[in-house]
């Protein structure tokens, strides 16, 4: 019988498995476990802390990050893949930043200020913790005014290898998973999700066109260095995880401004022998057939009809014939349906992916808080009365 990374990695090189590989992204359900006291004490014995990284970096490790998770992953009988995790450090020369915190019961708002020669900027970050997420209050970029600052951040920023985690998971994940880091995103989605929100790019670009070409070509230029010290990580897999849905942006957006940088680093990952992953969690009509074309591997976090906009079955005809499918259970489903409907939809979609035969099974596109141990240990056992090829 193979292991969950034997199953995952057959996938990833187009041979068959015995069974149809069963990967989740568990983050969002940790949080509400900590948020709410659930966690077993027994993870958190076995947990070694890992420090996170500044939101300026968008490093999203957290607090729980290897030993511990692992464990969890393995007694639900669940394969790991990601959490977030950047092989990189984040530096700025000859930039002040400041950071200030405040706790408001149990949630928290994140203040940073970046002072450039051309005027401040700042950005809000809040955590509600009966939400169990992070959500900006106040972009980093207010308008056009801000791009010259922005470009002054970008000139001075650096970054350094930071790969340790990435080598410890080939022992810590071992026949559990694959090892997977992250690029940033894209410039024009870390524009439209982190830095300036989807109206504030759209309005910009209609509004002086050449002042964004120039920004975000100096962004891909200090991006793409980021990107080579990822391609070097002793990771396998790497992800660009740019949380894309074809509602917050478009197909003439994307095949002018996002789809020549994911071409450029699928080709390169691909050169080196890794694999690609893009982070679809969205609509997926009709951004996926770009998405394929455009060169990855892996299209992730697919969240299918009657959640999302199309059937799994209907998929496959939109994207190349070798480009595998991740995902397919929506998240919300593993609170929200009772036990009977719960198996029925699975079984179904593991059907569809036997008659596929180059998906993963996997959520879209976390386990979402409220979950039961129960429910995320089911899958494993639906997978294994009719995951078999």
């Amino acid at each position: 019988m193979m292991t969950t990374r034997e199953r995952t990695l057959n996938t990833l090189r187009r041979s068959r498995p015995d069974r149809i590989p069963w990967l989740a992204d568990l983050a969002y359900w940790i949080d509400y476990l900590f948020d709410e006291g659930l966690m077993p004490e027994k993870y958190l014995r076995e947990e070694s802390n890992r420090e996170p990284q500044s939101i300026i970096s968008q490093g999203l490790a957290g607090r729980f990050s290897e030993d511990g998770l692992q464990a969890l992953h393995r007694d639900l009988n669940v394969g790991f893949y990601l959490q977030g995790y950047f092989p990189f450090t984040t530096h700025y020369d000859g930039v002040e930043i400041t950071e200030a915190v405040t706790r408001n019961g149990r949630d928290l708002s994140r203040v940073t200020t970046i002072h450039t020669p051309y005027g401040d900027m700042r950005e809000i970050w809040d955590y509600i913790c009966d939400t169990h997420s992070w959500a900006p209050r106040e972009h980093m970029i207010k308008g056009l005014s801000d791009l010259k600052k922005l470009r002054y951040l970008y000139e001075h920023t650096r970054y350094e290898p930071d790969y340790d985690l990435a080598g410890r998971r080939y022992t810590s994940a071992g026949d559990n998973g694959v090892v997977l880091c992250y690029i940033p995103k894209c410039p024009i989605m870390e524009l439209i999700a982190l830095r300036a929100g989807v109206m504030t790019t759209a309005y910009m670009m209609m509004d002086d066109e050449k002042e964004m070409e120039l920004t975000l070509a100096l962004m891909e230029e200090k991006i793409d260095e980021s990107c080579k010290l990822a391609l070097d990580s002793p990771a396998e897999c790497i992800m660009s995880p740019d949380n894309l849905s074809s509602e917050s942006i478009g197909v003439p957006f994307y095949t002018r401004f996002g789809k020549p940088f994911h071409q450029k680093w699928c080709d390169r990952i691909r050169e080196r022998g890794k694999f690609s992953f893009v982070h679809l969690d969205g609509t997926i009509k009709p951004l996926i057939s770009e998405l394929s074309d455009a060169g990855f591997d892996v299209i992730e976090a697919l969240t299918p009809h009657p959640v999302g906009d199309i059937p799994f079955s209907e998929i496959r005809p939109l994207v190349k014939p070798e480009t595998i499918l991740w995902g397919g259970i929506p998240a919300g489903f593993f609170r929200e349906l009772n036990d009977e409907d719960f198996d029925a939809y699975v079984k179904a979609l593991i059907l569809a992916m036997k008659a596929d035969g180059r998906s993963v099974l996997a959520v879209g596109d976390q386990v979402v808080p409220g979950s039961s141990f129960e429910r995320v240990a089911r899958v494993a056992r639906l997978v294994e009365e009719h995951g078999k090829y």
